[in-house]
């Protein structure tokens, strides 16, 4: 392998003043196709090997793009070949990706959120939590005491008694999702205006209270739903969260995890009922993956398909 401090600058012609190549930039264009963050290096090292060793002093983007794809495709195969492929048919389309991340309490969704957005490229990341803290400095517990309550306390901000007692959480729990859906839907909009990629994530992103249809012709939408099926695994995920987090003491989530669980199987079903799609979260690599599939796949929707040889696409390249 050659000493990579020797080796002769490579400049990408097509952009201002001859941007000079990147091995750190590559890679995180690469990652968007689901490698790890090594993996997508990895390439981006192998990129620059074979263009030093064919003497490559100037390529253009495309270039570039097709080198990138030739490598992904030796080294780790077709599947994340075919999303760096879709992945810049994102930037032909020209319109803003709006991901909606949803789920109970403590099953990953912040987790995924800045990893996720970070792949992207997307800078925008917003926690429904803090539309929530915005919208209780303007309306006090006593105009609207379902805001001042935490998801799995919701029924505490019940003030009537619903004909079973079971259904005061679901209840607390409508309103306040009801209320943090107004903030949503403005980010949505904002989005759709500003022409900018966003990552809105929380527990108030239930399927149903939302609207990205008003949109539809000016952003790219990417609703969908994380679960932990497993009891025992999804308890253990407060553990994480307090040693990580240490404002987040684990027991007061033990004590409300009948509660946070009710709400998961709400959720879901609410998912279930409008056709988002719902991701178990077994493994972080592994969920990080298939919702980078599932973008993807919107992206080819919208689009259309691709060639399979070809990585090519009219505008930007990734």
């Amino acid at each position: 392998m050659s000493e990579r401090g020797r080796s002769p600058q490579i400049t990408i012609s097509d952009r201002d003043h001859g941007l000079p190549f990147s091995k750190g930039l590559l890679a995180s264009q690469v990652m968007v196709t689901g490698l790890s963050p090594f993996r997508a290096y990895q390439v981006a090292e192998e990129v620059e090997l074979r263009l030093h060793e064919r003497r490559r002093a100037s390529l253009t983007s495309d270039e570039l793009a097709d080198e990138a794809h030739a490598v992904i495709v030796e080294l780790f195969g077709d599947r994340y070949a075919t999303n760096f492929r879709r992945w810049r048919q994102v930037e032909g389309l020209d319109v803003p990706l709006v991901i909606l991340i949803g789920g109970a309490t403590g099953v990953g969704k912040s987790t995924i959120a800045t990893q996720l957005a970070a792949r992207l490229g997307i800078v925008r990341v917003v926690a429904t939590d803090a539309i929530r803290e915005v919208m209780r400095s303007m309306l006090s517990t006593k105009l609207m005491p379902s805001l001042h309550t935490s998801t799995f306390e919701a029924d505490a901000g019940v003030r009537e008694a619903p004909v079973r007692p079971a259904d005061a959480l679901l209840l607390g729990f409508w309103r306040q999702t009801h209320a943090v859906s107004v903030g949503i839907d403005a980010l949505i909009a904002r989005a759709a205006a500003e022409r900018t990629s966003a990552v809105i994530e929380g527990a108030h992103v239930v399927p149903g209270f939302f609207d990205t249809g008003a949109h539809a012709d000016r952003i790219l939408a990417v609703p969908f739903v994380v679960t932990v099926n497993e009891e025992d695994r999804h308890l253990a995920h407060f553990a994480a969260r307090e040693d990580a987090v240490g404002s987040r003491p684990a027991q007061r989530y033990a004590e409300g995890f009948d509660n946070i669980r009710k709400l998961q199987g709400y959720i879901r079903s609410q998912a279930l009922a409008h056709g988002v799609p719902v991701i178990p979260n077994y493994s972080f690599d592994q969920s990080i993956a298939t919702v980078i599939d599932l973008v993807m796949e919107r992206v080819t929707e919208r689009a259309g398909p691709i060639g399979a040889g070809d990585a090519r696409t009219e505008g930007k390249t990734a």
